[in-house]
């Protein structure tokens, strides 16, 4: 390799970790590591397990998982801090992975934007398929990883008068986080996003103690420690795939019906790394090259749901063998569904 190509290579993790943070930390992974550290110090227990706990009923455990990630435009990195703090405070592997995966892939503005440029086929196959098969992925970790679990007591709800305070904190902080989303407008975000700002601050200094506000902070902080440092170390190594591997030579190998096809898409799209909606103008350029639309789906699957950057922090929460099933189940399901979907249109 030479010296040249090396810099190059180097200029190019450079400009993606520099990218990466001009768009994503102040409004993006700032909300969102707030609201996990708020998840992991200021909600009981009880209260996330009631709803993704692996003890719970299955049917609302995983339809709240597979359908929160609507409220939410995340991408598979600031997902993390949520995923995190979700599965810290107890909640079953199962639901959690389920999050994990649909979240990334079902926002609304995801969706509808995937069905204005690719179609309105790959959209709604996009929203059907990432709803039921994160469903599948969560149910299959909960069957390698939670066998033989001691049934756990009754748990208490939201609902209750000890609990109402922090799913209030949860509500504003998820505006704090889809806000920027919505509004296109600078000045017309601002507006909304300061009052909200300045009464969730007034709010949490009313309902919490000094002590819980603290370690709210110490919460935060820890994911930020934990997740920051990995989280740019893979984007900058993501900059330099991207080169490596151009959209041109991969569209060479996903124009086809065949299973190596998909597989490639498949796993091509887990190494990129996509930032929230990124994924479709980057697809759109590869089909236009001449990649079919079942691949397409797979890489709009496992594209938004894993990431090099997202891979390692994965592995880091989770343990090494379970975020190794974790992505190779994603990947083998996306694969899997893009070849069902290739097949139904021919």
């Amino acid at each position: 390799m030479s010296t040249d190509y090396f810099i190059f290579l180097m200029n190019a993790g450079l400009q993606s970790v520099q990218e990466y943070l001009a768009l994503h930390v102040l409004l993006c992974l700032v909300p969102a590591f707030f609201l996990a550290g708020a998840i992991a110090s200021l909600f009981s227990k009880e209260s996330v397990l009631k709803f993704f706990g692996a003890d719970a009923p299955k049917y609302v455990s995983y339809s709240v998982a597979a359908a929160s990630g609507c409220l939410l435009a995340v991408c598979s990195c600031t997902v993390l801090p949520l995923f995190a703090g979700i599965y810290k405070r107890g909640a079953g592997i199962g639901p959690a992975t389920t999050f994990l995966f649909s979240a990334p892939a079902i926002n609304i503005l995801a969706i509808v934007y995937t069905a204005k440029i690719l179609g309105y086929d790959l959209g709604v196959a996009r929203a059907v398929v990432a709803v039921s098969l994160s469903i599948v992925v969560g149910l299959t970790m909960a069957a390698m990883f939670e066998r033989g679990k001691v049934e756990r007591k009754k748990i208490a709800t939201f609902g209750e008068e000890k609990h109402r305070n922090s799913a209030y904190l949860f509500i504003l902080l998820l505006g704090i986080l889809v806000v920027p989303e919505i509004f296109g407008s600078w000045l017309l975000m601002i507006s909304i996003l300061i009052p909200l700002i300045a009464i969730t601050v007034y709010f949490s200094f009313k309902w919490f103690t000094r002590e819980e506000l603290s370690e709210w902070m110490g919460e935060t902080w820890f994911l930020i420690k934990q997740i920051t440092p990995l989280l740019l170390i893979g984007v900058f190594f993501a900059g330099i795939i991207v080169e490596v591997l151009p959209s041109e030579y991969v569209a060479r190998f996903v124009g086809g019906d065949s299973v190596s096809s998909y597989l490639i898409a498949a796993t091509s799209a887990a190494l990129m790394y996509f930032s929230t909606l990124t994924e479709v103008p980057i697809i759109s350029a590869l089909t236009v090259l001449g990649m079919g639309r079942g691949p397409a789906l797979s890489m709009l699957l496992a594209g938004p749901a894993l990431s090099l950057p997202n891979m390692i922090v994965i592995s880091r929460i989770m343990g090494a063998k379970r975020g190794a099933s974790y992505i190779m189940l994603v990947v083998v399901i996306a694969t899997l569904a893009g070849l069902g979907f290739g097949y139904l249109i021919g």
